[in-house]
């Protein structure tokens, strides 16, 4: 019995000693200065910076300011700061940059009135003053920094046409055909002929930029996100990690570490995957690297959170959302893909007008032609491959639909953002969500009072049915995007969707409901070198049945008579299932001016201009005449 108590009460004495422990442990982290910590030998290297940043603002959010007996007023100027800083940290991973300048601001008061931070330690955390052991990183920030001061969001721009980068180039390992990249030895060239003296603001800023990104940012490529590109990825290039090995496990020779493990020891990795995408081309950044694929994991888990699209997981293994300023953002992960990376893609909406997206010798011709289709209601698609310019283009085409019309947008995820550029109009635009389909959000739309629909991407059966349907009975006209490279394919494409998703069941009633619909197509091309343009604007006459002609089957359009003068009458070979459309050129891209094909049919005028208000109308049928050579009556 005895003992027994003696065992409780040792039992009593322990459990008192652990609380008073745990009492002294958060009666320590409360009283505990922010500037005394530090977690490395130098206090002012970015790793010990980088920490002290974390857990000082840490400490400032989550701190309970009542212990500090503060009075009413001052209470409140803190706990308003506090929700501040609370809140530009959160919009700072989203691509705020109005949040990123305050939490930037904050984190130089940080060093330089807690940690003391001042010239003579500053070039411990990037020895400035010591060219020769610059990284290729520092060099690059350095260079960019000063850019920047000089010509903003425009910045990697001026430097990439100032040394002429953005060029095919044949490089060392990349083989011995011509790629887009930059190397670490263009970055010494560059900063040797840009480098001056920095002063001490500017040497902070260019650390503080360093520790954001590596603590709230998107690491090496945070300030590149910003700039006026088209888009930027990461993580889609180099050898894993745990495939190294498996990559020349003997050499290529078959005898042990031979020539194989030279060229594996040259090969790039996973982390070492910075790619800008620039004017239309893809430029790799060979001289940055994520430096882990831990950081790489880290940016990939960050940069799509914007608005809570919901949790990256294995189960759901990608990710299509938007970022504060407009941009897309693709983040996909392991099993899904075999690694984790991300995409970017940045629309330029102050520049979407089609004079400054159309250029080149008859580009005047191509501008006119999209605005008519537009005032004369055209039911249009706009094809070509990833990253043609097809919802570049879309937003520009826009500003030339009747103010009048009200809109209404379907999109996978929101890129358009046209109330942005067209702040007064009647626009609302619907997205694809985890329990809303793209066919219930157009389904939807036919009770919104829309009076012209647009959709993003056509890129489900669906979706392509319900754009078919819509376009009959559920609005004035439709313009959408599709990746098809021809028009054949783009009729067969959406022929096949109305067919799997059993609206019909004939592929000849199907093919003629596609073709009866769409009326234009606007093919979108992009060269090898990044140049962008339309290659051909595509009428689709629709053919009635049974109408021949020796053997031969025509519109039931007087066609013969809308060709212009030489041209070969346009008609078709009966085959057994039997033609249900003509497709005809109107304007072609060819030895890089636009040049008028085939005019516009009869019908085509006849219903573009009943829809053309008076004055349009008017100006409509002057374009037909001074660009393909003839008349147009009323």
């Amino acid at each position: 019995m005895l003992l027994g108590s003696a065992m409780n009460m040792v039992w009593i004495i322990v459990i008192l000693l652990f609380l008073l422990l745990l009492v002294y442990l958060r009666y320590l982290e409360r009283k505990g200065a922010p500037s005394a910590v530090v977690h490395d030998t130098d206090p002012y290297s970015i790793p010990a910076m980088t920490a002290f940043v974390k857990e000082t603002l840490h400490q400032l959010t989550h701190s309970q300011l009542s212990d500090l007996g503060l009075h009413e007023e001052e209470y409140r100027r803190r706990l308003n700061k506090r929700s501040e800083l609370r809140r530009a940290l959160k919009g700072c991973v989203t691509g705020d940059v109005l949040d990123k300048a305050y939490v930037k601001d904050f984190m130089k008061e940080l060093l330089v009135n807690n940690l003391g931070v001042n010239e003579t330690n500053i070039d411990q955390a990037i020895p400035f003053e010591h060219p020769a052991i610059l990284t290729p990183q520092d060099q690059f920030e350095i260079i960019l920094y000063l850019y920047k001061q000089n010509h903003g969001q425009d910045a990697l721009s001026m430097l990439l046409e100032t040394y002429d980068l953005a060029r095919p180039r044949v490089l060392p390992g990349y083989g011995n055909d011509s790629v887009y990249a930059v190397t670490a030895d263009d970055i010494a060239y560059i900063y040797e002929s840009e480098q001056r003296p920095l002063r001490f603001q500017e040497k902070l800023d260019i650390v503080v930029q360093r520790i954001y990104q590596e603590y709230k940012g998107f690491s090496v490529i945070d300030e590149l996100r910003d700039q006026r590109i088209d888009g930027v990825s990461g993580g889609v290039s180099g050898v894993l990690e745990d495939s190294r090995m498996e990559a020349f496990p003997y050499g290529h020779d078959g005898f042990g570490w031979g020539r194989g493990n030279l060229e594996q020891e040259q090969q790039a990795t996973g982390c070492e995957s910075v790619w800008v995408f620039y004017r239309g081309i893809s430029l790799h950044l060979s001289f940055l690297s994520f430096g882990s694929m831990l950081e790489l994991k880290r940016v990939c888990q960050n940069i799509y959170k914007y608005n809570h699209p919901g949790q990256l997981s294995e189960a759901s293994g990608y990710k299509v959302n938007e970022m504060k300023d407009g941009s897309r953002v693709v983040v996909v992960r392991p099993p899904f893909a075999e690694s984790w990376a991300f995409f970017v893609r940045k629309f330029d909406l102050p520049k979407a007008s089609l004079d400054q997206l159309i250029t080149g010798d008859g580009s005047e011709l191509a501008v006119g032609l999209l605005q008519y289709l537009m005032k004369g209601s055209r039911i249009t698609a706009i094809t070509g491959a990833q990253g043609s310019g097809k919802t570049t283009l879309l937003m520009a085409m826009v500003g030339h639909i009747y103010a009048t019309y009200t809109l209404r947008v379907q999109e996978m995820a929101f890129e358009l953002h046209l109330r942005k550029i067209y702040s007064r109009r009647n626009i609302l635009s619907f997205r694809e969500t985890e329990h809303i389909t793209g066919q219930a959000g157009l389904d939807l739309q036919k009770k919104t009072d829309g009076t012209v629909n647009i959709l993003g991407e056509v890129a489900s059966d669906e979706v392509a049915a319900w754009m078919i349907q819509m376009s009959q009975v559920a609005s004035l006209f439709t313009v959408f995007t599709h990746h098809a490279k021809t028009f054949k394919d783009l009729v067969q494409s959406l022929r096949n969707s109305l067919l799997k998703s059993g609206v019909f069941r004939q592929e000849r009633i199907a093919e003629e409901q596609v073709a009866g619909v769409i009326n234009f197509d606007i093919h979108l091309k992009r060269d090898a070198f990044g140049n962008r343009y339309i290659e051909r604007i595509t009428e689709c006459i629709p053919l009635d049945r049974g109408i021949h002609r020796s053997g031969r089957l025509t519109a039931s359009l007087d066609i013969e008579q809308e060709t212009m003068e030489g041209q070969p009458e346009p008609e078709l070979q009966l085959d057994d299932a039997g033609a249900c459309y003509i497709s005809r050129n109107v304007i072609e891209y060819q030895n890089g001016a636009y040049v008028p094909a085939a005019r516009l049919t009869d019908r085509s005028i006849r219903e573009m201009t009943e829809q053309m208000q008076s004055e349009d109308a008017s100006r409509f049928r002057a374009f037909l005449a001074a660009g393909w050579g003839e008349s147009v009556g009323t």
